[in-house]
């Protein structure tokens, strides 16, 4: 008899699973140490890194029984992702640091 639902989730194996959890590593360590704790700016990029890692799972676990959920929760790990890498152009602009090119 063929699953009701069918198989879903296995996320930990995603590259972009692997890879947004050690952003969110990365990150929180560069704020402790470039932005003040009790900032703002501190707050959102770790939650914008949070926020990539688990909508990445929870789209994963969604995917079941909704590929229109899966998708939604992609692109909000997306959407995420991409405001913390503004937060990190944000931060070398007002440094006065130069911007690396994917290409470097």
């Amino acid at each position: 008899m063929e699953n009701l639902i069918p198989k879903h989730g296995g996320y930990r194996q995603l590259k972009t699973f692997q890879l947004s959890r050690l952003i969110f590593d990365i990150t929180i360590r560069f704020c402790n140490k470039f932005i003040g704790v009790r900032s703002r700016t501190h707050d959102q990029m770790v939650q914008a890194a949070r926020s990539g890692v688990q909508n990445i799972a929870e789209g994963s676990q969604a995917s079941g029984t909704s590929k229109k959920t899966e998708l939604k929760l992609t692109n909000v790990a997306r959407a995420s992702l991409e405001e913390l890498c503004l937060d990190y152009e944000d931060f070398l602009r007002q440094k006065q640091l130069p911007l690396w090119e994917r290409s470097d």
